[in-house]
């Protein structure tokens, strides 16, 4: 049993990796050569953020970290600082996801916006204490809305379609949790 768990564990580690590149893979199809007038919801940082606290067994820190300095690199983003804070903010969920587990789906959605919220703040924060050029304050706004918003549908596809669900108590008990 033990063997089966931890290849499933290793299996679900791959996967993510594989979902993260297939996100950022359809984000950088150039279906229109117009600048965009809306910024799409951040699909990376909703899958981190689900898996984060459905099972944070799923997503080591590595694992997040080199899959957003990545997508750092491939969008053209300042290396390693949106990366950054979606490890942090990973981890916060992480350490509250054992609270969440006994908590409603409303509370867990409560706790991800604010940590999407205060990701987006950082980040414009960050970018206007070092000169950067950033984009409009109302498309990292918007932005931010969307991935928020888009966080239930999200969470629901990891749930049924890729089978990433909180762990029960009994289950937790069985992998040697308190």
């Amino acid at each position: 049993m033990d063997s089966v768990s931890f290849s499933h564990i290793w299996a679900m580690r791959i996967w993510f990796v594989v979902l993260a590149v297939s996100i950022m893979f359809f984000h950088l199809i150039p279906l229109d050569t117009t600048p965009p007038r809306w910024a799409p919801p951040d699909f990376l940082i909703a899958f981190a953020f689900a898996w984060s606290t459905r099972r944070p067994d799923f997503v080591p820190a590595l694992s997040i970290a080199g899959v957003l300095l990545l997508a750092d690199l491939l969008f053209q983003r300042p290396p390693g600082l949106m990366a950054l804070f979606v490890v942090l903010g990973c981890e916060y969920l992480k350490n509250r996801a054992s609270g969440l587990g006994e908590t409603s789906f409303v509370a867990e959605w409560f706790a991800v916006s604010y940590v999407i919220l205060i990701i987006t703040l950082l980040y414009r924060l960050s970018l206007a204490v070092t000169l950067v050029d950033r984009p409009p304050l109302a498309m990292h706004l918007l932005q931010m809305a969307l991935t928020i918003g888009v966080y239930p549908l999200v969470a629901m596809l990891t749930q049924t379609a890729m089978g990433v669900r909180r762990l029960s108590p009994g289950d937790a008990d069985a992998m040697g949790a308190r």
